[in-house]
């Protein structure tokens, strides 16, 4: 098993077209995962709380989140 952080992923707020607050299924699970339907990679550690992103190049990635408001409220801010 590796370390503990070793995994990063960095979102770049130009590349953003539209975020949403979502709620993921429990099937989904836990953990760093692609998803083939819909086709999305999750980055989901608890809950099933997630913010949805949508990138310019058609891409679409859910972070899961406890609160989930805060964090679309915030990209949000950031995007204007």
């Amino acid at each position: 098993m590796p370390p503990l952080g070793i995994f990063r992923k960095r979102f770049s707020v130009s590349d953003v077209t539209s975020v949403e607050r979502v709620k993921n299924h429990w099937y989904y699970g836990w953990g760093m995962r692609l998803w083939f339907w819909p086709h999305m990679w999750i980055y989901n550690v608890s809950g099933f709380g997630a913010v949805e992103l949508i990138m310019k190049n058609g891409r679409v990635y859910r972070i899961g989140t406890n609160v989930p408001r805060e964090l679309e409220d915030a990209i949000k801010a950031v995007l204007k």
